[in-house]
């Protein structure tokens, strides 16, 4: 049994990362071409918010329960791009730190040979 669910769970993992929109955008913003798009991305939290927000005034209204779903998994993206956008400043001064750090040693060795 604790097998099937392990496996349920990874197909279900992949499936999730491999297709939905917001892992998609996420995973291309990660790269290091993308890594300068982690605060514009940011900012679409607040529309996944928003929408969120327009939700729970339906449901508040009568509308049905099955929409607190859509809430959760509006409320999930926006804090995945909350978070990225710190992250990819993180990662994109790592990057730079690293290219800065070969091309310091690729000069040192260029003037040893020279």
């Amino acid at each position: 049994m604790f097998r099937l669910i392990w496996i349920a769970s990874v197909h279900t993992r992949y499936f999730l990362r491999r297709y939905m929109p917001t892992n998609l955008l996420l995973d291309a913003v990660r790269t290091r071409r993308g890594l300068k798009w982690g605060l514009p991305a940011m900012l679409l939290a607040v529309p996944y918010l928003y929408v969120a927000s327009f939700l729970m005034v339906l449901i508040e209204d009568g509308g049905p329960g099955w929409l607190y779903l859509l809430v959760l998994l509006c409320i999930w993206n926006a804090m995945k791009f909350a978070i990225m956008g710190p992250v990819s400043v993180v990662l994109l001064l790592r990057a730079r730190a690293a290219e800065w750090r070969d091309r310091r040693i690729a000069r040192r060795s260029v003037d040893a040979v020279a």
